[in-house]
């Protein structure tokens, strides 16, 4: 065909509205095999869960598996490097932390993706905050008595987390430079073991993702000071939030939401996010999520590349001030 046949013919199917019809079936096509939901921690643990349980919904409105592979290591960022450097036509998925997103590319010297750039945002699935919590017997009642108590023993009370970098470190950092105190971080090799030395007096304060603390609180065995979400929790609703206890800014959560890699078509993560809005709206897993202290949020990809954004800087800034380092 000549170039002059070859644009007339273009003209006329554009006058027709057909020059459309590949790009239309292109998404109407999508997804046309399973997709892959990269979770960048082992089996088991809070990604996992919810990624197990956003998938059946997922599943069914896609019209196509949804298969879950783990990719542990690093913190997460192996899983999300191999979404990141994937082929960038729908099918495959993460669904990463904050820590991943947000914290490492402050800590890690040479990371192997740059969040900002690397990563399609599609929606933020849940925002799980920490509670604030202190060793039995210690004495404070509220947020208010503890800072009190860390400002009059500058360096005396400890902190637990789930080792250098994780949100639950950073929640902690944020509170000494929002609340004017000197506290004494100790790692643990995740969430459950500083737990436990919390319930044995070996360290004084954690703030813990709800799901690792919210059994002890129920139980009686461990006090909630305050919640670090920017409004209470309505699975304790009598827990005041830190600003609400007079630590202004100090708000912190672990979230989990869905990226892929950067230049998936806009209409196939329209189909993503539909299908992810649907399984957070579907009242067995909301109820799942919700019992475990999860803030169900179900964003846009805009509303969610902007959090990532004004989060990205919140802990940079931490990083900064703390001059907190990976050791």
């Amino acid at each position: 065909m000549n170039i002059t046949r070859r644009a007339t013919l273009t003209g006329t199917l554009a006058g027709l509205g057909l020059a459309a019809l590949p790009r239309l079936a292109l998404a109407q096509a999508f997804p046309d095999q399973p997709v892959r939901m990269v979770v960048p921690f082992a089996a088991g643990g809070p990604a996992d869960t919810i990624a197990r349980l956003i998938s059946r919904v997922m599943t069914e409105k896609l019209g196509r598996p949804v298969v879950i592979e783990a990719r542990a290591g690093a913190g997460g960022l192996i899983g999300v490097d191999a979404i990141a450097k994937s082929r960038p036509d729908g099918h495959n998925i993460v669904l990463a932390s904050s820590g991943a997103i947000v914290i490492q590319p402050h800590l890690q010297p040479n990371m192997p993706y740059d969040a900002l750039r690397d990563l399609t945002p599609i929606t933020q699935v849940l925002g799980v905050p920490q509670i604030v919590s202190v060793a039995p017997g210690l004495g404070p009642k509220t947020m208010a008595e503890l800072v009190a108590m860390a400002k009059a023993q500058p360096g005396r009370l400890a902190f637990g987390s789930a080792g250098i970098g994780s949100s639950l470190h950073m929640a902690g950092e944020l509170l000494k430079i929002r609340a004017g105190v000197d506290i004494t971080h100790v790692p643990y090799r995740g969430a459950a073991p500083a737990v436990t030395d919390l319930l044995a007096g070996r360290i004084q304060i954690l703030m813990a993702d709800a799901p690792a603390l919210i059994g002890h609180v129920r139980a009686g065995t461990l006090p909630a000071l305050a919640v670090t979400s920017a409004e209470r929790l309505g699975i304790l609703p009598d827990v005041p939030t830190a600003v609400e206890s007079g630590v202004p800014g100090m708000v912190s959560e672990t979230w989990y939401g869905l990226l892929g890699p950067a230049g998936i078509p806009a209409e196939r993560v329209a189909v993503l996010l539909a299908a992810a809005q649907a399984a957070l709206a579907d009242e067995q897993t909301k109820a799942a999520l919700l019992n475990q202290g999860g803030r169900i949020v179900g964003s846009s990809p805009a509303d969610f590349a902007a959090f990532i954004r004004e989060t990205h800087a919140t802990w940079g800034e931490v990083v900064r001030t703390t001059g907190v380092k990976l050791e």
